[in-house]
């Protein structure tokens, strides 16, 4: 009971210090200007192209759900597609929440779990989509810093630096997981000895636990060499699903009537800005977001313009699946309580 109490309190503790970065962010981003005339912009716009990076943005979520489904399927497990995108959408809810996206895995993992999925298969499936998902943002990242470096600032040339490597560890580290269980034990040995001269309390317990989630990966390696295509399909898929996310920038930008730019253009400055702040650990990268939006696009979007892209942008692209995540959550969370109710008045 406590253990659950301690998991909702964090769970509001995180959706508050979410909201609050929101309320900070477009405080500084409105400062000084009239919010008026950027909402008048925004009514402005070609609904058209909105609509279509709202089509792009729902390809995304059903290029994920695709992985997810195919890998599943492969394991032997049934799971209905629409109930899959539910995963998906929960699954983005929780990582906006919190700290480097790591709530959304294991709420997806929960939620997979009531439904009878095996926790393992359900870790693995997610495991391969996350690993298809690094490769795609580091790959499109590095090709987008090839034409982009020179309109990058210093700041955002460091948090470029810093979300890749982050990104690129993430990704070694599954990797290892994987492929190199001798290696990787290593390293463990290594950052528990770190831990013990630092001095870090119940070093043994998160030890233990650190195995215990390495020993879940490694789980997945016989099935990934024996499931190549699968893997292959799931890359493939992934790829696919982030220029589908890219892309939204650009129908924003073509709401606006500009046209300047290309449509590869701008799926690559995105790609670079994704890669920026994709790693950093705070609650869905608020704030250093739609503040890198601002820096790197000020030379293809027009100044009048930019604040009023920033929030079509943001809007589409992230504050929408969070809305439809949260609802989504909430309707299974009552569903489950509803559940539980109905067979504690039949025991009884």
């Amino acid at each position: 009971m406590r253990a659950k109490l301690n998991k909702l309190g964090k769970m509001i503790r995180n959706f508050i210090i979410f909201i609050a970065l929101i309320i900070l962010t477009f405080k500084i981003l409105f400062k000084d200007q009239d919010v008026n005339s950027i909402f008048v912009e925004v009514s402005k716009v070609n609904k058209i192209y909105i609509l279509v990076s709202v089509l792009a943005m729902s390809i995304y979520v059903l290029c994920e759900t695709s992985n997810v489904t195919r890998i599943l399927n492969s394991l032997n497990e049934k799971s209905s597609f629409l109930k899959n995108i539910e995963y998906v959408l929960i699954g983005f809810f929780f990582s906006g929440i919190t700290p480097a996206a790591t709530g959304g895995q294991p709420m997806q993992i929960y939620f997979m779990h009531k439904e009878n999925i095996s926790v393992a298969k359900s870790s693995l499936a997610l495991l391969m989509q996350l690993t298809s998902m690094q490769f795609a943002t580091i790959t499109l990242a590095l090709i987008g810093v090839i034409f982009n470096y020179k309109y990058m600032n210093k700041a955002l040339k460091i948090f470029f630096v810093i979300g890749i490597l982050l990104n690129a560890c993430a990704l070694a580290l599954l990797l290892l997981s994987i492929y190199s269980k001798a290696l990787l034990n290593k390293i463990i040995d290594f950052i528990i000895k770190v831990m013990e001269k630092l001095r870090i309390k119940n070093v043994d317990k998160k030890e233990e636990k650190l195995r215990d989630e390495i020993k879940k990966y490694q789980d997945g390696c016989k099935y990934i060499k024996t499931h190549k295509s699968v893997m292959v399909k799931t890359v493939v898929t992934a790829f696919i699903q982030y220029i589908s996310l890219y892309s939204i920038t650009y129908w924003v930008y073509r709401s606006f009537g500009l046209n300047e730019k290309n449509i590869v253009q701008i799926i690559f400055t995105q790609a670079v800005l994704y890669g920026s702040v994709s790693g950093i650990p705070s609650p869905g990268a608020v704030g250093v977001t739609e503040g890198g939006f601002i820096e790197i696009f000020k030379t293809i979007i027009p100044e009048n313009f930019i604040k009023s892209a920033v929030i079509l942008n943001r809007g589409v692209n992230f504050y929408l699946l969070m809305v439809i995540g949260g609802i989504i959550t909430i309707i299974n969370t009552l569903k489950e309580k509803k559940e539980k109710k109905e067979i504690k008045q039949i025991e009884e």
